[in-house]
């Protein structure tokens, strides 16, 4: 276990920020704190580096205790690289120089293989000579993290690191840095809004809420076994329907029967919640749980269409009013108002207990 947070919390004078956050991190994993802006995800990450203190609890690094609260360990004795979301590199060093920067205590034969191999790494060769103002801004990114790997450091953090470049272009950086990164036996914790990037990156996923972290988890328990209402909504796309509690594997919706272990708030644990509440649920139907079926007697009418290319993103209304997603090929292109076939497909039953509004 390369790094720890336990029941680590931050305060700026009576606003929470951090509120009993724990996780762990193995050496040569990528982590990623995941979630809107806002939620303290960045001050996380600060913490993390020495740059901010803690008023509870502790972070171990490589099994030393770095932070407590009225303890800290300096930012400069943890031995981890930043990868700012602005880059910060120097302007007036050429990018070898800027690479080289952190390499102290090397010869100047050593500095220079270590810059020429980390080049090489991230695909810059030859360009050792160029200032940062003569290179995109994805050569720039590659740069800012060719310098942050250049020490060795124990662990790698990396704040929106691909927040300034465009849709296509961080798509394609996050695969190539997640390569690079293993590649280099690193260990890191990348800070991000954007899910598909987190996906694309990270081998374990926090999802943040109001300084907590509701589930630590991969990324397909994420999608397909939320935790927390929060972390259903966040995490893709989905529709909660209403639902009854049969038993412990079955759930009754309009729809039909869903059978198989029920996970989410709903669980064993949270059984006899729900049996007080007279087995009210609300069922998570992500779009690829409802499948397009002309021969199913279930239909549901066409009320909106997001055309993706390889496929159509659907808005259905049940008979009932209820609304669901499908996603579907897209050369099945149905018109608005159309009613179309559908069947279920459900692998994961994930439900929670109905919230009763006031007066209900």
């Amino acid at each position: 276990m390369l790094l720890e947070l336990k029941h680590v919390s931050q305060s700026y004078a009576a606003r929470k920020v951090l509120c009993d956050l724990s996780f762990a991190l193995n050496t040569g994993d990528i982590g990623c704190l995941l979630g809107p802006s806002g939620c303290g995800k960045t001050t996380v990450l600060r913490a993390i580096a020495g740059f901010e203190p803690i008023t509870g609890g502790e972070i171990v690094l490589n099994g030393e205790r770095v932070s407590a609260p009225g303890f800290i360990v300096p930012a400069e004795k943890r031995r981890i690289g930043m990868v700012f979301q602005d880059y910060a590199l120097f302007p007036h060093l050429n990018v070898a120089a800027n690479v080289g920067f952190g390499l102290h205590g090397l010869s100047s034969v050593e500095r220079n293989k270590r810059v020429e191999e980390l080049l090489q790494t991230v695909g810059l060769e030859g360009s050792g000579q160029a200032y940062p103002h003569e290179l995109s801004g994805g050569q720039q990114q590659r740069v800012a993290l060719a310098r942050a790997l250049a020490p060795c450091p124990n662990l790698l953090l990396m704040d929106e690191p691909f927040s300034n470049l465009d849709v296509e272009l961080r798509e394609r950086l996050s695969l190539e840095v997640r390569d690079i990164l293993k590649q280099q036996g690193a260990t890191a914790i990348i800070v991000t809004h954007d899910q598909h990037e987190a996906f694309a990156m990270s081998d374990m996923i926090g999802v943040m809420h109001d300084g907590e972290i509701q589930q630590w988890d991969k990324a397909y328990n994420l999608y397909h076994l939320p935790e927390s209402r929060f972390v259903a909504d966040f995490v893709g796309q989905g529709v909660l329907l209403p639902g009854k509690m049969l038993n412990a594997d079955q759930v009754e919706i309009e729809l039909g029967t869903l059978h198989g272990e029920v996970s989410g708030a709903c669980s064993s644990e949270g059984l006899n919640e729900v049996s007080n509440n007279g087995g009210e649920v609300e069922v998570l139907l992500r779009p690829d749980d409802i499948i397009h079926d002309d021969a199913s007697p279930l239909l549901a009418q066409v009320e909106h269409k997001a055309f993706r290319g390889a496929d159509i993103l659907y808005t259905l209304r049940l008979p009932s009013g209820n609304r669901v997603l499908s996603l579907v090929p897209s050369h099945h292109n149905h018109a608005i108002g159309e009613w179309i076939g559908i069947r279920l497909e459900v692998d994961h039953v994930v439900a929670f207990p109905l919230i009763k509004s006031a007066g209900s």
